[in-house]
């Protein structure tokens, strides 16, 4: 056998696997991976027997995952067509209204995580 037939390129599984996957797929599933991230960030972890999802609470760092989902779903909307935009709009909403519940201080309306690429929530 000679060393070429031997030698394995992971690299090049990669990115033909990379290569056999759809952009939209592509963009649910990095958005899909922002808001479970942004979800666990507001608090919403699943509790375990002593509340523990409340211990994962960080509004600084659920704020740029918001942020980040916002610019994501907003820039890809036109290209992913409505069924899968509008999912990633649900799912954004929810979770600016979850980080507005679980913030103590409440920011201005259109203030918010992602406001400035969406519109209001209340």
């Amino acid at each position: 056998m000679s060393d070429e037939a031997t030698t394995h390129d992971p690299a090049g599984d990669a990115t033909r696997d990379i290569a056999d996957v759809a952009a939209v797929e592509v963009i649910v599933t990095a958005a899909v991976h922002l808001m479970s991230a942004a979800a666990v960030k507001c608090g919403l972890a699943e509790d375990g027997p002593d509340g523990g999802g409340a211990q994962y609470l960080d509004l600084d760092e659920a704020r740029k995952l918001i942020t980040a989902l916002a610019a994501l779903v907003t820039a890809s909307a036109p290209d992913i067509g409505n069924q899968h935009a509008r999912s990633l709009r649900d799912g954004l909403r929810s979770l600016q209204l979850a980080f507005r519940e679980a913030s103590p201080f409440p920011d201005a309306p259109g203030e918010g995580p992602g406001e400035k690429l969406t519109s209001p929530v209340s």
